[in-house]
């Protein structure tokens, strides 16, 4: 559930600096919060999950 949170956290201060510093339109922003949650209903919302979860853990399984 952190992940979750914590990748929510991050897609929304991207979506604020792209509207503030790239021109991204406030419009465009509403449009890709839609997207999000239609996705998220979708029926292919369990693979996306599987997968940004696989990654994380690839992500936080390097050792420096």
């Amino acid at each position: 559930m952190a992940l979750s949170i914590s990748a929510v956290v991050l897609l929304a201060i991207i979506v604020f600096l792209l509207v503030k510093k790239s021109g991204l339109k406030a419009g465009h922003a509403v449009v890709c919060i839609l997207l999000g949650f239609y996705i998220a209903s979708s029926s292919i919302a369990p693979t996306i999950r599987q997968f940004t979860t696989n990654v994380a853990g690839m992500i936080g399984g390097i050792k420096f």
